[in-house]
């Protein structure tokens, strides 16, 4: 083949440099030869005794013996033929592995070359006699330091220079491509000249074509192939195409935001942008000692460039915890000397503290999708689903606050549900609504209850304007991310966009009941937050917890419900002594989390006049909840009987209504006392029944109760 054709594969470059390496094994052999002729002893008697003439001639000044001009002539050649045709591969856009490996690297023409001696070993087992001959040691298989250097430079003066290719700290040992190991035969044979290299597997298999990942990084890595994703492309995803086009050699962006967000797909949006696979690798999941974690990431930082490769680190929280300084430090090292392009993506912002060395860092916020953006992910999502996707898009995009990654998951959710049922039939919107408060609940659960709402608008009793208010309460819920997001109101304030209600009223006036008809009809779920376990003695830890609260809630889509909200949202008062200073700490901090929740919240209340007032002007909504009057009571009585309870015909609920005044918590039990009563006694409801159920509810609220006639010979 002539000179100027370039490679037309890899190994066709790996056998072009074996060859060199035989000639330039044959020159080093040339060399022997002569200094065998000088020498007054045999190669044979060498290695059996150490005579005074062999003494004197080693310590006499002799001249080095001329080199086999034929040889290096035809070495010459040789190394002139596949420059040539290295040229006219990189041209034609092919690039031998050997190469690649030392433009990714920085490696030198001389480094290659030792990369090569190293590499022989492995392809070709009579090397290992070849290099046995050369050592004079048929022990000594592998190429040492010395060996390398004789096969490289004829010059002693040249051998001495290129010492430094076999340091510690050289970039061939320093980035592991060859890995240095002792002549065990040697006093000094850890060190120095004596000690043998070889080549790491790594590196070996990526010379012989090989893409596997690093044997360290299995079950941990994963190689992504730059691929268009089935996602619309993210809108920061051409800024940072840009950003990463134009940076420098190492360079970190830091993606921050809520789990699910679509950090990792940004950052293979961008690794696809610049032509570029991605190696993802989560660091919470790396095992071992601080030393051992430390090497894996250099590991996988290395298998990046390797790959020609950024590398995304999910977790990065992980770097930012004190215990994890030595991760953070390899990290910044390793990308400082091999170069690259990283991602760290974490839910928390990138700490300022926590830096990469020299490597600097672009800090890139995600939030949550907005209502366009989340429509259209809602459509592709549902696309050969949903009767109507664009429809049910729109509406869900503006009930549910969604990462990209949920909203996948809830339609998945939504189609297995439909599967699951018997017989399968169409998907039904309710379907993705249940999904998506299945996933919104996430760990809530475990700070407030969770009251799936089963009342309707029929079920509440109140007067017309109060039920009118609670549908405007819907309504602004409802079209909340339209007005904020897609009009823009959301940026002309720096207080959350949330909405706030304040239900007022003595006990028993449907405030619960209401709170959980409204979120009903959002098809959302209902978290009555538990004081018991929010509130604590303990300085400090009620606003711990309340920081979990509405941490929780932000990713939910719920409908938070704070109950006897006046325990909580207390009026300040006059410092006196240490509790009331802090106190007074509690409310400001709900004051200052309420103004940044851009969720549904609502206030339920028997005494609105102990709310403090700084509450009350950032409350949106305030219903007032009266006590029912007569007719009220009736239409209350009439709605807590069901259609199918037997009711006998003495039961007259205007007659109930005016003797017990009431309100409809108190109506609901004397109606199940009287149920459970009649269950037991005869299977009929009757007044006698509701006389004796009404006189329990009166007793226990401490109430007087007073004996009607008819009451007489009730059932026990």
């Amino acid at each position: 083949m002539s000179t100027e054709l370039g490679y037309l594969d890899n190994l066709e470059h790996l056998a072009d440099e074996l060859h060199r390496l035989d000639l330039m094994i044959r020159a080093r052999l040339s060399t022997l030869a002569a200094l065998n002729d000088l020498s007054p002893q045999s190669q044979t008697a060498r290695t059996v005794y150490i005579s005074r003439e062999e003494v004197a001639w080693l310590l006499a000044p002799a001249p080095a013996p001329p080199p086999d001009g034929a040889v290096h002539g035809e070495l010459e050649l040789a190394s002139q033929r596949i420059e040539a045709r290295l040229r006219q591969s990189h041209a034609a856009g092919v690039s031998p592995r050997l190469a690649a490996l030392g433009r990714r690297f920085g490696l030198s023409a001389a480094e290659l070359r030792a990369v090569v001696v190293c590499l022989a070993p492995e392809l070709r087992r009579k090397y290992d006699r070849l290099y046995a001959y050369l050592q004079d040691d048929i022990t000594r298989k592998r190429p040492s330091a010395d060996l390398i250097l004789d096969l490289l430079h004829a010059d002693e003066a040249d051998r001495w220079r290129a010492r430094a290719l076999f340091d510690d700290a050289s970039a061939l040992l320093r980035l592991g491509i060859l890995r240095a190991f002792a002549d065990q035969g040697s006093p000094s044979g850890s060190t120095g000249l004596a000690r043998f290299l070889a080549l790491d597997p790594r590196i070996c298999s990526f010379l012989l074509g090989g893409d596997d990942l690093d044997a360290r990084l299995i079950g941990l890595a994963r190689l992504h192939l730059p691929s268009p994703g089935p996602e619309p492309q993210h809108p920061a995803a051409a800024g940072l195409i840009r950003l990463a086009g134009r940076a420098p050699r190492a360079f970190v962006i830091a993606l921050y935001g809520p789990a699910g967000v679509g950090r990792r797909e940004l950052a293979a949006q961008v690794c696809a942008g610049t032509g570029r696979s991605m190696l993802s690798l989560d660091l919470r999941a790396i095992p071992g000692a601080d030393a051992e974690r430390a090497e894996l990431v250099r590991v996988a930082v290395r298998e990046a460039v390797l790959q020609h490769a950024a590398i995304c680190l999910t977790g990065a929280e992980e770097l930012a915890n004190d215990d994890a300084r030595p991760l953070l430090a390899a990290l910044g090292a390793a990308l400082a000397d091999l170069g690259g392009l990283a991602f760290l993506c974490g839910q928390q912002p990138w700490p300022g503290a926590a830096t990469l060395g020299e490597v600097p860092v672009h800090v890139v916020a995600l939030a949550l999708p907005d209502v366009g953006r989340a429509a259209e992910l809602w459509r592709r999502a549902l696309g050969g689903l949903a009767a109507d996707p664009p429809g049910w898009a729109a509406e869900l995009a503006d009930r549910f606050r969604l990462t990209p990654a949920a909203i996948r998951a809830a339609v998945a959710a939504a189609d297995r549900h439909r599967l699951a049922g018997d017989p399968p039939r169409a998907l039904a919107l309710s379907d993705v609504y249940a999904a998506c408060r299945e996933l919104s609940a996430g760990r809530l659960s475990d700070l407030a209850a969770a009251i799936h709402p089963a009342c309707g608008w029929d079920d509440l009793v109140l007067p017309a304007d109060r039920v009118e208010l609670l549908r405007d309460i819907g309504a602004q819920v409802r079209h909340h991310h339209r007005v904020f997001g897609g009009w823009g109101f959301g940026a002309r304030g720096s207080r959350g966009t949330g909405l706030t209600a304040l239900f007022s009223g003595p006990p028993g006036t449907g405030k619960t009941m209401a709170a959980e008809v409204l979120a009903g009809d959002l098809g959302l779920d209902l978290y009555k937050v538990d004081l018991s376990g929010v509130v604590n003695k303990y300085i400090g830890e009620t606003e711990k917890n309340l920081r979990k609260v509405f941490a929780e809630a932000r990713s939910s889509n719920a409908v938070l419900f704070f109950d006897e909200a006046d325990a909580l949202f207390g009026k300040r008062t006059e410092v006196s002594d240490a509790h009331d200073r802090y106190a007074n700490i509690e409310t400001s901090y709900l004051l200052q989390q309420m103004e940044q929740y851009d969720g549904v919240v609502v206030l339920a209340t028997n005494l609105r006049q102990n709310l403090d007032e700084a509450f009350t002007r950032r409350i949106r909504f305030i219903v007032e909840f009266p006590f029912p009057d007569a007719d009220t009571r009736a239409r209350i009585w009439r709605a807590h009987f069901p259609a199918a309870a037997p009711l006998a015909d003495d039961v007259d609920v205007a007659s109930l209504a005016r003797e017990f005044p009431v309100a409809g918590g108190t109506i609901r039990n004397i109606v199940l006392n009287a149920a459970f009563l009649a269950a037991a006694d005869g299977g009929v409801i009757d007044r006698r029944h509701i006389l004796h159920g009404t006189r329990r509810e009166f007793e226990k609220i401490g109430r007087l109760w007073t004996e009607p006639a008819a009451l007489n010979g009730a059932p026990r």
